[in-house]
């Protein structure tokens, strides 16, 4: 007898080449339209608005009706982190030894990773954050807000602990694609990367890759220093 979720049905969801591809480019956190969806998995609009209804009625996308357009998003940061976690899982199989996670430099340096930040200064900036005590392990598995970390994240990053709400744990270890090593996410994690963008320290680059201003640029050098 058969017990716990049926993860072959989510699986056999996911593995679909056109709606792998479509799930993949709504990692980066922001809606897209069906059309461009489909134009991402190179399929017609016809089978892409099939590949969406199943994703939907999964519970895997949610999608939203605005005029004539409708909004496709991930519908949760469990489903980015599951994206997230086969990337890594394909990236270990047999192949010819590269580095594991995107070739695209610009991807390895710092992308989206759903709602938070990943690639290189994403790690880098995680250890500073723990380095510095702004974070500290908790007994959930997670990590904790420091006191001295809630005046770091606020001085540095305009981020008030209150707008964290109550979920907890507030900040967990994500293990970053291409850095193999962790990086920060959870409400805090995604509080960094919306703040960054509020302030004009980052923008979007192509795909998920996320480019820093020079504003930006030299803030985080100010915590990480010179990363080039």
């Amino acid at each position: 007898m058969r017990e716990g979720p049926d993860i072959a049905e989510i699986a056999s969801l996911i593995g679909d080449p056109a709606r792998a591809q479509m799930l993949m480019a709504l990692a980066d956190g922001r809606a897209w339209t069906a059309g461009e969806l489909a134009r991402e998995a190179a399929i017609t609009a016809q089978t892409a608005s099939a590949h969406l209804a199943k994703l939907d009625a999964a519970g895997l996308i949610r999608i939203e009706a605005q005029g004539r357009y409708r909004y496709v998003a991930l519908a949760s940061a469990s489903v980015g982190d599951a994206l997230e976690a086969l990337l890594r899982l394909a990236a270990e199989q047999p192949k010819p030894k590269r580095k594991p996670g995107p070739r695209d430099p610009a991807l390895r340096h710092a992308r989206s990773c759903y709602n938070h930040l990943a690639g290189e200064v994403a790690v880098q900036l995680t250890d500073q954050f723990l380095a510095r005590g702004w974070l500290k392990a908790s007994h959930d598995g997670g990590w904790q807000l420091s006191k001295v970390g809630v005046k770091g994240f606020a001085d540095a990053f305009g981020i008030a602990a209150a707008q964290l709400g109550s979920k907890k744990p507030v900040a967990r270890p994500c293990l970053d694609w291409s850095e193999r090593r962790p990086h920060l996410a959870g409400p805090l994690g995604a509080a960094l990367l919306d703040g960054l963008f509020e302030q004009g320290l980052v923008r979007r680059a192509e795909g998920r890759a996320v480019a820093f201003t020079k504003r930006g640029e030299e803030r985080i050098a100010a915590l990480v220093g010179s990363r080039r």
